[in-house]
């Protein structure tokens, strides 16, 4: 008679070993995990909180916040000299020592160089600690990631592990990509910060193409107060030719267009846009409504650059990317595919008049910054979202005029714009405005994220 175990117990056994049933149940920090960013750092810089005990902790918790809401591909451990900021890189961005995939089942390869942005880091100081989750090179829908703050909220994409794992308190600082929305999109989904930076070519090296252009590096932390902590820290206020925030009070243009019938925004989201206005007026910043009728009208040509772009791009590299692609992904890729040559010249015209004269929208308005809301709607439940054909809206869907967003505002005209979470709604998940400013006045926005961070207050996102 054979001593093999029966196979409900050899995966009973084998599920104990592994942890699984550690996984159902949302992860308790440890006493270093539960220090707030700044007293980690100095914590471990004058070594009362030693390598070993950070590495033990910082294990225990990722260990089970991933197995709880999947946002990795691939973990790194801390190394011996135990950096206390941990970066996670989406998985479209080459990181030497990690594998790229792409979102993709069935690629991979192995870059020996990394984005410029990962190779500045300052080393003892942060280090790559995860390669992250993302859609289907950028364009597909679901990433398998778990919402940490709000599970039955979609936690968005294309960044969508970017968000996730900084939300879940795997990562710190998180670095993805932003064309038409992709870092603001699952930062706000997610009740996080998201930055995206200035569009910059020499920042790219290394990314996965999706709309050159429009693609930009977009940066994910659980508080404007980390964000404005690690920008400096880290030298990301090197990254570029950043200008200084001066001083206030700062001028914010409320971006009018959202409210009328051509803007479609929902009543709960423009109750979110109300608070953040009171709230800065009341920090003494001047707040008052201002017109972009000529970028507003090319959200939508935006969405089709974006998606000519990548089926052109997609005739380049199929033979190269065997994989079989989620549907999803292939009804993306179809929408530009329709995208006729003639109207691409003249997108592509646009953009370049954008471009030069966007500077000069901010000077007749006198304005420092557009606010005006992520989306015209709060975050879809995960049902909603999962019955999406494509992420990329064609002119013939019945509700492309809502889905076209705001965000790609930013994206045409190449400027930086940072969402961050101003209330809850009923179900707990985060309402979001977006901040828009000129190119390079990243340390502006920041600036105006901490002020509205410090008059909004806690809104109780934790991993749940």
């Amino acid at each position: 008679m054979s001593d093999a175990p029966t196979p409900q117990d050899a995966i009973t056994d084998y599920a104990h070993k592994a942890r699984w049933n550690a996984a159902p149940e949302a992860p308790r920090p440890g006493a270093p995990m539960a220090l707030p960013l700044p007293e980690r750092v100095a914590a471990r810089t004058r070594g009362t909180l030693t390598a070993e005990e950070w590495r033990t902790a910082e294990a225990d918790w990722s260990d089970g916040a991933d197995a709880r809401y999947r946002a990795t591909v691939q973990r790194a451990p801390l190394g011996a000299d135990a950096a206390p900021v941990r970066v996670g890189v989406k998985d479209t961005v080459d990181v030497a020592g990690f594998p790229t995939r792409l979102g993709l089942r069935g690629h991979r390869h192995h870059a020996r160089v990394s984005n410029p942005a990962i190779a500045a880091l300052p080393p003892g100081l942060a280090a790559v600690t995860a390669k992250v989750a993302t859609t289907e090179l950028n364009i597909g829908v679901g990433s398998e990631c778990v919402n940490p703050y709000v599970p039955r909220i979609d936690p968005g994409g294309s960044s969508t592990g970017t968000a996730v794992s900084v939300a879940a308190g795997i990562c710190d600082l998180g670095l993805g990509t932003d064309v038409l929305g992709s870092v603001r999109w699952p930062a706000g989904q997610c009740g996080t910060v998201g930055l995206r930076m200035t569009q910059r070519p020499s920042l790219l090296e290394g990314v996965f193409p999706l709309s050159p252009p429009m693609d930009a590096l977009g940066w994910v932390t659980r508080s404007a107060a980390d964000l404005a902590y690690l920008w400096p820290l880290l030298g990301l206020d090197r990254l570029g030719a950043q200008r200084p925030a001066g001083e206030g009070p700062y001028r914010i243009g409320v971006v009018a267009n959202a409210e009328g019938p051509e803007g479609a925004c929902g009543p709960v989201m423009r109750g979110a846009l109300e608070t953040a206005c009171g709230h800065l007026e009341a920090s003494g910043q001047k707040v008052g409504p201002v017109r972009v009728d000529d970028l507003w009208a090319l959200r939508g040509p935006a969405w089709e650059l974006c998606a000519r772009q990548a089926w052109d791009a997609y005739q380049v590299w199929r033979p190269w990317v065997p994989a079989d692609l989620h549907e999803t992904t292939r009804g993306a890729l179809e929408v530009g595919a329709k995208v006729p040559d003639e109207r691409y010249a003249w997108i592509q015209e646009r953009l370049a008049h954008t471009r030069a004269t966007v500077e000069a929208d901010f000077d007749a308005a006198g304005v420092d910054a557009w606010l005006l809301p992520l989306d015209p709607a709060a975050p879809p439940d995960l049902a909603a979202a999962d019955a999406r054909v494509s992420t990329i809206p064609s002119p013939e869907d019945p509700d492309y005029d809502l889905r076209v967003a705001y965000t790609p505002l930013a994206s045409f005209a190449g400027l930086p714009a940072l969402t961050m979470p101003v209330a809850r709604d009923e179900r707990g998940a985060p309402l979001c405005v977006q901040l828009i400013a000129r190119r390079d006045h990243e340390p502006l926005l920041i600036r105006l994220a901490g002020l509205l961070e410090e008059a909004v207050g806690p809104l109780g996102f934790r991993p749940s």
